[in-house]
């Protein structure tokens, strides 16, 4: 297990320098003010329109970076730092946001398939690890070949929930896009302003690939103690 505790380990520590960077970014684009004035929310209201949305609506959700687009109830959540200011960092955060509303209306086949994923990897991904350790424990205490099979359906959930991960790269990457294309296109940023939301949302994305890289890796760990692997 001390492979093991040193994998999550360095994951979590890239984990969180990335996430700190990310909040460092955030910070320091606040303080560039848009010269449109314009706040998240009205940001979010008119790409939305310049979409030929219509059916969702905008609105504040407590707490800092906890936006999302939420496409049961076609809402945009702007956190409420992101909602009320007009700076360069909000405003990549919310026409991100939007970028997902438009990839619901226009049907992108990746955010499809992450949506079929969700209440499937909502209710597995919690056991997987727990299913994969508890089999290889009584497989080995045992001899029994049920452990093996217990180990190797966690092995399956934990391999749903890293294809979720991967799945939610390209769909993180085009929102971003689609975000920054309307930046630009529509006139809405100056050039300063632009930088700052392009670099805004490429440490944001980055979070999304560690944690891609890290289901990946503790997947191919726990392949490997079940399918032979060191039992260390």
């Amino acid at each position: 297990m001390m492979g093991y505790y040193i994998l999550i380990g360095a994951i979590a520590l890239v984990s969180f320098l990335v996430s700190q960077k990310l909040k460092s970014k955030f910070s320091h684009y606040s303080k560039v003010q848009l010269r449109n004035g314009m706040s998240g929310a009205e940001i979010a209201e008119k790409m939305l329109a310049d979409h030929g949305i219509y059916d969702v609506k905008v609105i504040s959700t407590p707490g800092m970076l906890t936006d999302h687009y939420n496409p049961q109830n076609k809402t945009v959540n702007l956190s409420e730092g992101v909602y009320h200011q007009r700076n360069a960092a909000a405003a990549a955060v919310a026409a991100h946001e939007c970028g997902h509303a438009v990839q619901h209306a226009q049907a992108y086949e990746w955010l499809q398939m992450r949506s079929k994923l969700v209440p499937v990897v909502s209710v597995t991904s919690g056991m997987s690890q727990w299913l994969v350790i508890g089999g290889l424990i009584f497989g080995a205490a045992s001899g029994a070949g049920i452990g093996y099979m217990v180990a190797v359906a966690g092995l399956v959930f934990m391999a749903l929930a890293t294809l979720f991960s991967f799945i939610t790269l390209p769909v993180e990457y085009d929102a971003s896009n689609r975000a920054l294309a309307w930046l630009k296109n529509k006139n809405m940023v100056s050039q300063q302003e632009f930088d700052g939301a392009e670099d805004s949302l490429k440490w944001a994305a980055r979070t999304y690939l560690v944690a891609a890289i890290g289901a990946l890796a503790s997947l191919l760990y726990w392949a490997l103690q079940v399918f032979g692997g060191s039992r260390d």
